[in-house]
């Protein structure tokens, strides 16, 4: 499987700014993906409830610490589902969504 694929995935934690107040930071650090379209029955059941799935990436486990969200391609995905699966590899399944923050806008 060809993970040669950059992708960023993005952590939220909270910074100490100059006042002393806890203020909400994005960081992002690149991974490395296999990026494949979902599968038509995923596509199918994630429109049922309400998802718009659009990509399955398909990286290795360690280097996931669960992110909700990544940025592929310039765009920012939310990571709505996770599956193990063999060889210490995890998919995670990505939707865009309308109102999503970009990337250039304060991620590090």
């Amino acid at each position: 499987m060809d993970r040669s694929t950059p992708i960023y995935l993005i952590t939220e934690y909270n910074q100490e700014d100059d006042f002393g107040v806890l203020q909400p930071t994005l960081s992002r650090r690149m991974v490395y993906a296999n990026v494949t379209s979902v599968s038509q029955s995923e596509w199918m059941e994630g429109g049922r409830i309400g998802l718009n799935p659009e990509f399955r990436m398909t990286m290795n486990v360690f280097d996931y610490a669960d992110e909700k969200e990544l940025v592929y391609n310039g765009s920012v995905f939310s990571i709505y589902r996770t599956y193990m699966g063999r060889n210490d590899t995890i998919e995670l399944y990505v939707q865009r969504k309308q109102g999503t923050r970009q990337p250039a806008g304060g991620i590090s």
